[in-house]
């Protein structure tokens, strides 16, 4: 603790921090600077967020084959069959007639009893099933019970057993669908354990698997399996009245002109924001506020001070204004396929006639609709096509332009868990940290030599007055 001033009189600590203040002017403008920067950083770091999220959106959505491919499909006997149209792009129809379900082979083993039979020796049981992996040996280990022979059994073959604890009887049932028989058989090593739990055989007649029979638009076609895909097509066989089921997929449109509104109104929240960034007003009279002059205002006075500080920091900035330009340009452009050149305009969207809105597009619903229940395959062809070049589809333009500015951003600005050393903007940061370290040793050595000075001069004023009283004590002054 420092008391200045008592030989002088004078306020030494208020004269000493009056010309500190004086002394941290340059410092203070640094801190302003580098507290400028942070808050840049933070804005262009938003910006690239904003970039990525609208780039994964294009990725995710407009890119995806099977946002345009959606159909919706009429069945006259649902009951019957169900279709999911997979690939196709066109409408399409046809007729399916079942005669036949695909059903899973089963066998009937024999009897253990109630009694728990355990293994006296490892072994194997050699069991083989429709649709399978051919003949399988599963492996058995001394001391397994019945119920660990029929858990590695449903574990290690192609078919599920079963065992009714109340008759002893034990079960088998193929995993898979299709035409064949169940066939167990006594392992090639241990104990001829298929035989003494009494499971030895094939499957009977009644109870062979069988595929699946159904005529197709007049083609009789089979399948091991009552699921399955035929034609672009995911088709399940659910009853076989032998009877004629007719189908007819058409294109979702509701599902291709959400995608499409989902492009339009994605583009147009990006380009606000981003238009909202480069046209924001710069307060220049608004500096990021000290600590000393933080101390002097109210929390609000400060907010709404801060806010006018923080404003602007992006304006006019070069690389969104690029993306800007690039973006409109990319949408402005064809996409030639197949001799034919397709734009955005073709589908009933446009740009915006008000000049304020900086470029949003517009959608005509009923002539959207209309192109894609015509050609959905062009409407994704326009927006995704991925061939390098003006053949490339304008969302995959936009995407490149939109992942370019981002790099650019990010070599300037880096992101969240970046060294400063990785990015520019923070290595300027690190520069002003250190010129700041710099600013505040020289402060304190600047403040102990005013301490030092104005010490000096209360040493002096001391000793004068004592010389003075001696004198004055001396001459007899103070009789």
């Amino acid at each position: 603790m420092r008391i200045g001033g008592l030989a002088s009189g004078i306020d030494t600590e208020t004269i000493i921090k009056d010309l500190m203040k004086a002394q941290r002017i340059p410092l203070d403008k640094v801190t302003q600077k580098k507290q400028y920067f942070e808050w840049q950083l933070n804005d262009y770091r938003s910006a690239n967020r904003d970039l990525k999220d609208f780039s994964t959106n294009l990725f995710n959505n407009v890119f995806l084959e099977k946002n345009y491919n959606q159909k919706n499909v009429s069945i006259s006997a649902p009951d019957d069959i169900s279709i999911n149209a997979k690939g196709n792009t066109e409408n399409f129809s046809g007729t399916i007639r079942v005669e036949q379900l695909a059903t899973n082979a089963t066998f009937e083993g024999g009897n253990v009893g109630n009694k728990t039979f355990t293994l006296s020796e490892d072994s194997t049981i050699s069991i083989e099933a429709p649709g399978g992996r051919g003949a399988v040996e599963v492996s058995l280990t001394k001391g397994d019970t019945t119920k660990d022979i029929i858990k590695k059994i449903n574990e290690q073959s192609d078919v599920r057993a079963f065992l009714d604890e109340e008759t002893g009887n034990i079960g088998f049932s193929a995993k898979n669908s299709g035409e064949g028989t169940i066939k167990i058989l006594d392992g090639s090593t241990g104990i001829k354990l298929a035989t003494e739990l009494g499971i030895v055989g094939v499957s009977k007649k009644e109870n062979e698997g069988k595929n699946a029979i159904f005529n197709y638009n007049g083609m009789t076609v089979i399948r091991s399996s009552n699921s399955f895909e035929l034609d672009g097509m995911e088709i399940t066989l659910k009853a076989a009245n032998n009877k004629e089921i007719t189908f007819t997929a058409t294109t979702d449109t509701d599902k291709v002109f959400e995608t499409v509104k989902g492009f339009v109104d994605s583009y147009n929240k990006l380009i606000e924001d981003l238009n909202k960034k480069i046209r924001e007003p710069k307060y220049r009279n608004f500096q990021p506020l000290s600590a000393e002059e933080k101390a002097d205002m109210k929390e609000k006075e400060i907010e709404l001070w801060e806010e006018k500080a923080k404003s602007g920091t992006l304006r006019n900035d070069p690389e969104l204004s690029n993306l800007l330009s690039t973006m409109r340009t990319a949408l402005t452009g064809t996409v030639e396929i197949d001799g034919k050149k397709l734009n955005l305009s073709s589908l009933g969207i446009t740009t915006s006639s008000n000049y304020l809105d900086h470029g949003k597009l517009e959608i005509n619903e009923t002539k959207l609709k209309e192109a894609i229940s015509k050609d959905p395959g062009e409407v994704k062809m326009l927006f995704s096509n991925d061939s390098v070049g003006k053949e490339q589809g304008l969302a995959r333009r936009l995407r490149d332009a939109v992942d370019a500015t981002q790099k650019s951003i990010q070599n300037s600005a880096g992101k969240v868990g970046d060294s400063n050393k990785a990015f520019s903007l923070g290595r300027t940061l690190d520069s002003m940290n250190k010129q700041i370290e710099r600013f505040e040793d020289r402060m304190q050595m600047v403040e102990s030599r005013y301490w030092k000075q104005f010490t000096a001069m209360e040493n002096a004023i001391q000793r004068a007055n004592a010389q003075s009283a001696s004198l004055m004590s001396a001459l007899g002054g103070g009789a």
